[in-house]
């Protein structure tokens, strides 16, 4: 078995994943900074604001009616009228399944991820770049399309995939579909590049801590009750033929 899905079947390890991911996304809060909005893209950290304009730049420069196109399809999925029915959907699945502990972690990765993405928006209010292709609300850092679109796939694969090699062909198309959104949002130019990556880092950040700690914390109520894991659930649990 692969490094990758080792990892995820260990939620322990899983754990310390979370936390380097949420740390990436501290140190992405640190060198952005606060600043006015009106003196966007201006850092903290000069040299991130100033990658933040080429890249802006770059996007300009390639764009063309197909581009466009796809990236406005991304920009109505990552949204609301999307993610919430898939969210609402997956939570009543998990719940009819009674998968309490998937349901519970998945539920937690929905409203903490909007909790902390909301304070910080309000806390950074970052100006928006130039002449966005889409309509846009709200301040910029971090971007809240990238933050559903990190902690809605990361958390869907986990809650709905046991560990093994299928888990681990979802966890990449996970891994894709939050860089691609990422990257649309930069290019519609409803974002600067450094508020895609802080919030993809905290959408899976998120993630991937509330799958790992409800699990632990499952594991330990069952031991205290002298109860065994159940092996669909339990990590590292071979996926059986069928299920």
């Amino acid at each position: 078995m692969s490094a990758q899905p080792q990892m995820l079947a260990n939620h322990r390890r899983a754990f310390l994943w979370s936390l380097a991911l949420l740390a990436g996304c501290v140190a992405a809060l640190f060198l952005v900074g606060r600043h006015p909005p009106d003196a966007a893209p201006l850092t903290t950290v000069r040299f991130v604001g100033r990658f933040d304009t080429t890249t802006y730049g770059w996007m300009v420069d390639v764009r063309n009616a197909w581009l466009t196109w796809l990236c406005k399809v991304l920009n109505v999925i990552g949204g609301g009228v999307v993610t919430i029915p898939v969210r609402i959907a997956a939570v009543l699945l998990l719940a009819l399944r009674r998968r309490w502990a998937r349901c519970v972690a998945f539920a937690l990765t929905w409203a903490s991820s909007e909790i902390v993405l909301n304070a910080l928006k309000s806390w950074f209010h970052r100006g928006r770049p130039p002449s966005p292709l889409v309509t846009t609300i709200g301040f910029s850092f971090p971007s809240g399309h990238a933050v559903a679109g990190a902690a809605t796939a990361v958390a869907l694969v986990i809650a709905f995939f046991p560990a093994g090699e299928q888990r681990r062909r979802w966890e990449w198309l996970a891994v894709a579909f939050a860089f691609v959104m990422s990257m649309s949002r930069v290019y519609l130019a409803a974002h600067w590049f450094s508020d895609v990556v802080a919030g993809t880092l905290l959408g899976a950040g998120i993630a991937v801590f509330w799958a790992a700690t409800i699990t632990e914390c499952r594991d330990l109520i069952l031991r205290a009750r002298g109860e065994p894991i159940p092996r669909e659930e339990a990590p590292g649990a071979p996926v059986q033929a069928g299920k």
